[in-house]
């Protein structure tokens, strides 16, 4: 008995030492974008200083493709040794849990959180020439005409899809959603007029509001976004109506908890620099660092919250 005491007070020790030593060789941080994405681009920025803090290279991983599945499943695979990191958006971990009948790996049990990055608000945007000057004039005109409007989306069941369905339920419209392969093929239709409408992440639209080639209409988040205050939520209109995408980091069950604090610690401390900040923004990426615990419970809300939404629009999952 003597001696498992001493083994377990010398395993204690060892801890804080573990946290201290880390990282003693690279760091893979894995993806489920493929590179020049806008997750790429974040990710290689925020892998950047790390790798510069640590003297440790944070080696970005793209493992593109199955909807987030195939990078999601090679970290829960990896060693919980805490080498191994993954790169998380909402579909991986939240909208793919509700729009899956069975998925390899779970979404709750399998990931332990580190921190988040920053939020990435969505966007309902028209074609100038469609004659909306703001969403009641979209809703007064699309209940007037039921599915009159069409708007272009990346699929039914990606976060711009349950975006559009979710808008469409709590206004009461009725609208023709059309799906396409990525973000840009969507945009250009609505910006040549062959949608009226779309719906995207504000990093993905910027550009082409800059040049009113796209007019705003609404964001999704609760908040007004910084350098687009003109542009109302959509919750200004119809209450507790609040969904953000959001790029985070998370680790494979079991990875050592001293680690997962000097991560997030780390992870928080370069999201605050002001250089960085402002270059997130510049991508359509609002900072939001925090630590691992407030990570795990916006999680657990974002599950509360898009469970909803899945019921309400009558997602189902295949």
């Amino acid at each position: 008995m003597l001696r498992l005491v001493l083994i377990g007070l010398l395993l204690a020790a060892a801890h804080p030492a573990l946290a201290q030593s880390w990282p003693a060789r690279p760091v893979r941080w894995v993806l489920s974008q493929p590179p020049g994405s806008s997750p790429d681009i974040v990710a290689r920025l925020v892998a950047d200083r790390l790798t510069k803090l640590w003297d440790k290279p944070v080696v970005v991983e793209n493992r593109p493709g199955g909807q987030n599945v195939v990078g999601a499943l090679a970290v829960v695979k990896a060693p919980a040794d805490g080498y191994n990191f993954y790169y998380a958006t909402t579909a991986a971990l939240i909208i793919n849990a509700y729009t899956f009948k069975s998925l390899p790996y779970d979404p709750k049990k399998d990931f332990v959180p580190v921190g988040m990055i920053g939020q990435s608000p969505f966007l309902i945007a028209a074609n100038p020439q469609a004659g909306f000057n703001s969403i009641g004039d979209l809703v007064a005109y699309a209940r007037a005409n039921p599915d009159k409007l069409s708007v272009a989306t990346e699929g039914p069941k990606t976060f711009s899809g349950m975006m559009a369905a979710m808008f469409a339920s709590t206004a009461g419209v009725k609208m023709v959603a059309v799906p396409y392969s990525g973000v840009q093929p969507g945009i250009l239709d609505t910006i040549s007029g062959r949608t009226q409408l779309t719906v995207q992440a504000v990093a993905a639209t910027m550009a082409h509001l800059q040049r009113n080639a796209l007019r705003p209409l609404a964001v999704t988040s609760g908040k007004r976004v910084p350098g687009l205050e003109q542009v109302p939520t959509l919750s200004e209109t119809f209450p507790g109506f609040e969904y953000v995408g959001w790029h985070a980091v998370v680790a494979p069950q079991g990875t050592p908890a001293d680690v997962i604090r000097r991560f997030g610690a780390d992870l928080a401390g370069v999201i605050r620099d002001p250089d960085l900040v402002k270059r997130l923004f510049d991508l359509g990426i609002i900072a939001d660092p925090g630590t691992p615990e407030q990570l795990g419970a916006y999680l657990d809300a974002e599950h509360v919250r898009w469970a909803k939404l899945a019921k309400d629009t009558g997602v189902v999952p295949e």
